[in-house]
């Protein structure tokens, strides 16, 4: 007769549903990983047929390619502009918001002061307030300081929203730190800006890589922000360039291709930096995940 204060067989149901839970969570990302890369997958064929193939073959592949139309949307179309538009802005406004972010960051973690808690709070709920409610006097601003309708403007907007995500995010990174190493530096006779640039900033490298990706990311995509503070054609980034040409599909008879190949260029660029530095953010995420 089996004993049933027998430790090992009353821990059997738990270990079988755990067992089923890491499968079904397994599955499910199989799951969602395979759909997301069909999707790219077949985004990427259908920029490569011809209207015509592609509303009668819409799911086979492009036996013969048909470049012409990334040549076409990225000259016609504009997107090469566009893609310089949105490179230098990004680019520009993650530095901006790492410059920024990360010494306040590891003065709010490390730092003793009176008003670090308000002050982190504050940050904390600055990522709370809707964009929406900040459009009008973020627009009405920007007029005043003669940046409307300029990608000046729009950089320095997208560091003004993006800092209170990025401070709290790496916050969490410098206070995992340990507290050793810097004690250790502090005694070698290093002062305050040197443990930080030597010591504490290295060894915080995968946080400030993975609020790099992550504002990279979210600015290249960017479209509410774009649509509300830019004007001009000449300074359209890629999300703007993407819904002009929907708009103007309504006119021309709907050249889908071309939109397919547009998203592609909108879309490879963030494919790229995760593939490259995939390993860094899952290691930034993990190091931060103590705070």
């Amino acid at each position: 007769m089996a004993n049933p204060a027998n430790p090992s067989i009353r821990s059997a149901p738990g270990a079988a549903r755990r067992g089923l839970g890491r499968a079904l969570s397994y599955l499910i990302v199989a799951g969602w990983s395979f759909t997301s890369v069909f999707f790219v997958v077949w985004v990427i064929s259908a920029s490569l047929k011809t209207n015509r193939q592609l509303f009668r073959e819409p799911w086979s592949l492009p036996f013969d390619p048909v470049w012409g139309n990334y040549v076409k949307t990225w000259v016609s179309n504009r997107f090469g502009d566009y893609f310089l538009n949105s490179a230098l802005v990004v680019s520009a406004s993650v530095l901006g918001i790492l410059i920024v972010s990360v010494p306040a960051a590891y003065i709010l973690a490390r730092a003793r002061f009176r008003g670090r808690g308000a002050m982190s709070s504050f940050f904390a709920f600055g990522m709370g307030i809707p964009y929406p409610l900040l459009f009008v006097p973020i627009f009405v601003i920007m007029n005043q300081l003669r940046l409307g309708d300029s990608l000046t403007g729009l950089t320095i907007a997208y560091i003004a929203l993006s800092i209170p995500f990025s401070i709290y995010v790496l916050e969490g990174f410098f206070t995992s730190l340990p507290g050793e190493l810097e004690n250790a530096a502090v005694i070698d006779g290093c002062s305050d800006f040197q443990v930080f640039r030597h010591i504490m900033l290295p060894l915080a490298m995968p946080g400030v890589a993975t609020v790099a990706i992550l504002n990279f990311v979210g600015l290249w995509n960017e479209y509410q922000w774009s649509l509300v503070l830019l004007n001009s054609p000449d300074n359209r980034t890629l999300s703007l360039g993407i819904y002009a040409l929907i708009t103007s599909m309504q006119y021309s008879g709907g050249d889908w291709v071309a939109l397919f190949a547009g998203v592609t260029i909108v879309m490879v660029p963030t494919v790229i930096l995760f593939i490259l530095l995939s390993e860094k953010m899952i290691s930034g995420i993990t190091m931060g995940g103590v705070k």
